[in-house]
């Protein structure tokens, strides 16, 4: 039976082409994933490796609870040239290195700012060098290190980013204004941080404790060890110099822990999410796998027949089948890791062209990934020809003296429409008792998942069901338009609804998911846009990208340049009360304020402000049960517990509508600006005058055109809020491309078996008149309208799903609401089509050029 099998598998290979290439396609996805995420760890630990060298014991400062922060910004730690000292002193010490770290946005030369969007990358150090000049963690590539107030030092990966050479005028900015100074040398680095996209710019100690601490002191020591000294050892050692408090000591060992389990958690989060569209993508594939051999075992019953005649077993036929189906899913997975391995080379330069900043390191290829992708492969093929092969085992002997044209017994679908009405009605409750909740939980929400798998799932046993009607209704149109050939599809599809069903099912998934989140990711779009737009009529807002705050008197500096209308400022700062907890509240001139917002006041009005009294939010009114003449009391000012600030007893002068563009409270700016944080402001508020445009060149060169200036009219905060929501909706459209790829096949796969199993009757058509352009359009129709099928069962279903769980995906948007994008759902219909007539064109071309006599003679 053994030899049978490889014999059937290599006389029907041109019929399971299409079933390999789905399985390759899947299993290439799982072993580029596994290597990919293997990979991309181990480039990341050489990386953070090479950051470690030479670190032995860290002693990082500690900002403590309740120290104040200097009005300068700066921070006071306890690391000192004297503790330096005498840490130098402790046994098994090599060498004591100060390190002072900070952040620094540069402007490139053409006055753009470099990398202002991921502030937290940009990073800035000391350049401290030995006694041979040179700093060790910071290789010179060319020029010489920062050796003056005046001088910077930047990596050679930020300096082409930005577009400056050895010689330039760097400007860039720290907290505030820019500042400028001469580039006098570029080094390397090896720090993911940068790599990534971030931005790395060097000063000497003194300008750098200027700049981020205070004179004479550091946020790190790094201290390198003697040979042989137990690192361990030494961290307990340096600990017992250290202050009680301010201070802490790690060992080099156990930094390199924090990252590797750092790491660890990161690439695998990745790795995981990539491993689920691999298994929608190899559960697509499951149902290309299970139609191949159905129609197969279809095809050969007269010849399994036989064998039954002659003495083989159930079992044997079982095995017969199986082992068939594994040596196709042993192949196919060997030929699926070997591409899934360029695809894991790919893919790092794909992400970095996008900006994604992976580091550079060779392929990761573990025994595991091979063992567990030939075992995914062979595991789905056989599971998914299992049911195949049971009903090939329940063909009788006697089927062999019957005629190879005798139809199919019709099997009943009763059995199977009761299974899936529960399976789908089960899903549904689940779903609808989770939406049901306030606030779900985690769990709750991973059953939200279970109840849509399980919807799905029951929709795709109820296909058959579902086909007759459907494939009926768009079986009419094709009728109605092309006469005889579409009535043939038609006929052709409905023949096996099974089959069609099948078939459909692996495009409705993709389908489905890919209209679902279109649905839902658009309907949260809207809503993130009307939340930051609410009450907002100004046509810029100007802010600090470090979240700095802006100089005091910005407000009044932009009103003088030309074109604007009105100039508002707004500051903040913390209010806590025993009653009320912790709040912020928004300082403004109330009286300007009406002409860049839109406040709606649902009692009081803005003009009742001033010191002592303020407006709060309803949302804020009713958590605490204010109304009009209620008092908050509180700490202006205050931290988190409750301590520091100025004691206030604020009276409530009126209620306005949440929303995003001030706090839960709104007082005067006289009040709140003394105890916001450094003094300062946290936005302007612009109004333009009627046909003043592009203003934002002007408005950053008033405030001196810092590079931490983020100037925005309100389509680019719109923009800024929902562009995370359009990279990961792309990145979902490719991740789910491959299981519409695979459904693809899929349609292909079907309907050149159903050319093969329909010779003689094709043959009999052109006999009758039928010519080659009327078979050929009667195979593209019947694609259309198995493609039809899945789509509007996959584009429904997706919208469906959408509606029934937009609470959990609107969360705390208050003006969310599902919103279809007909464009899109358009778009998807036409790709449908797309995909039928791409697929339809070999098996229509295999058909139309069949020879009559020698079909009808088949």
């Amino acid at each position: 039976m053994l030899r049978t099998a490889l014999r059937n598998l290599l006389a029907h290979k041109a019929r399971l082409v299409m079933t390999a290439l789905a399985v390759l396609l899947g299993v290439a996805f799982v072993s580029g994933t596994l290597v990919f995420g293997d990979t991309v760890a181990g480039a990341f630990r050489g990386a953070y490796s090479k950051s470690l060298d030479g670190v032995a014991v860290s002693v990082n400062a500690e900002h403590l609870p309740g120290d104040p922060v200097p009005e300068s910004g700066k921070r006071v730690t306890v690391l000192d040239d004297g503790l330096a000292g005498r840490l130098a002193q402790v046994p098994g010490v090599e060498s004591v290195r100060p390190t002072v770290n900070g952040r620094a946005t540069l402007a490139a030369k053409d006055g753009r700012p470099v990398g202002a969007d991921t502030n937290w990358q940009n990073l800035a150090v000391n350049y401290a060098p030995g006694k041979d000049g040179k700093d060790p963690r910071h290789p010179l590539v060319s020029g010489r290190g920062p050796a003056a107030p005046d001088e910077i030092a930047l990596a050679d990966v930020t300096a082409e980013k930005a577009g400056y050479k050895i010689g330039d005028t760097v400007r860039l900015a720290v907290d505030g204004p820019a500042l400028t100074k001469k580039l006098v040398g570029l080094v390397s680095t090896d720090d993911p941080r940068v790599t990534a996209g971030g931005t790395l710019a060097l000063f000497d100690t003194a300008t750098a404790q200027k700049l981020f601490v205070s004179p004479g002191h550091y946020d790190e020591f790094v201290i390198a060890a003697k040979p042989g000294t137990d690192q361990e050892r030494l961290a307990t050692a340096v600990r017992e110099k250290l202050p009680e408090e301010g201070a802490s000591a790690t060992s080099g060992s156990e930094l390199a822990a924090q990252q590797t389990r750092m790491l660890d958690q990161v690439t695998g989060s990745f790795t995981k999410a990539l491993l689920v569209f691999a298994g929608i993508a190899l559960f697509v594939g499951a149902f290309i796998i299970a139609n191949t051999f159905t129609m197969l075992i279809a095809q050969r019953s007269r010849e399994i027949a036989l064998l039954r005649a002659v003495g083989a077993s159930r079992e044997q036929v079982v095995r017969s089948v199986l082992a068939e189906a594994a040596l196709l899913g042993l192949a196919a997975s060997a030929a699926g890791f070997v591409l899934g391995l360029g695809i894991a080379a790919a893919l790092p330069t794909l992400l970095n062209a996008g900006g994604a900043g992976l580091p550079s390191g060779p392929l990761v290829v573990m025994p595991t990934t091979l063992i567990a992708s030939l075992a995914v492969g062979v595991g789905v093929t056989v599971l998914a020809a299992w049911l195949p092969s049971r009903r090939a085992a329940r063909i009788a002997p006697v089927e062999a003296m019957s005629t190879i044209d005798a139809p199919a017994p019709v099997r009943s679908l009763v059995i199977r429409n009761v299974l899936g009405a529960a399976v789908t009605g089960l899903g549904l409750l689940i779903m609808g008792y989770v939406a049901s909740l306030d606030k779900p939980d985690e769990a709750e929400l991973l059953l939200t998942l279970f109840g849509a798998g399980l919807f799905l799932l029951g929709l795709i046993v109820l296909a058959p069901l579902l086909s007759r009607p459907v494939v009926g209704l768009t079986g009419r149109l094709t009728e109605r338009f092309f006469g005889v050939s579409g009535k043939l599809a038609k006929e052709n599809a409905l023949r096996n609804p099974r089959r069609t069903a099948a078939t459909a099912s692996a495009l409705m998934i993709g389908l489905c998911l890919i209209t679902g989140l279109t649905v839902a990711a658009g309907s949260a779009q809207r809503a993130v846009a009307a939340e930051f737009t609410k009450g907002l009529a100004a046509d810029y807002r100007v802010t600090n990208t470090a979240y700095h705050g802006i100089e005091a008197d910005a407000a009044e500096r932009l009103a003088e340049v030309p074109g604007v209308a009105a100039s508002v400022p707004l500051a903040s700062a913390s209010l806590v009360g025993e009653r009320t907890g912790y709040a912020d509240l928004t300082g403004t001139d109330p009286a300007a304020l009406a002409e860049v917002t839109d406040l709606h006041f649902t009692a009081g009005a803005l003009g009742d402000i001033r010191p002592g009294r303020v407006a709060v939010s309803d949302t804020y009114a009713e958590e605490h049960g204010l109304d009009v003449g209620s008092t908050v009391e509180g700490r202006l000012g205050g931290s988190y517990d409750g301590t520091g600030g100025e004691p206030v007893r604020l009276k409530v002068v009126g209620i306005y509508e949440q929303n995003e563009t001030v706090s839960d409270l709104l007082g005067a700016l006289g009040q709140v600006l003394p105890h916001a944080e450094r003094g300062s402001l946290d936005s302007v508020l612009l109004k333009a005058e009627p046909g003043a445009k592009d203003l934002d060149g002007a408005l950053r060169d008033a405030l001196g055109n810092s590079p931490l200036l983020k100037v925005q009219d309100k389509d680019q905060i719109v923009a800024e809020q929902i562009g995370g929501v359009n990279t990961i909706l792309t990145m979902m459209y490719g991740l789910l491309g491959m299981a519409v790829l695979i459904a693809v096949l899929g349609v292909v796969n079907t309907l050149a078996m159903s050319v093969f199993e329909r010779t003689r009757e094709i043959g009999l058509l052109r006999a009758v008149g039928l010519d080659r352009s009327g078979i050929k359009q009667m195979v593209r129709l019947e694609s259309v309208v198995i493609c039809l099928f899945g789509a509007l069962l996959g584009i429904g279903s997706g919208v469906f799903l959408a509606w029934l769980n937009s609470g959990l995906v609107g969360g705390s948007l208050t003006t969310y609401e599902t919103v279809l994008p007909w464009a899109r759902i358009s778009l998807f219909l036409l790709l449908a089509l797309v995909i039928a007539l791409l697929a339809a064109a070999w098996p229509a071309r295999r058909a139309a050029r069949l020879d009559v006599l020698r079909a009808i003679g088949a």
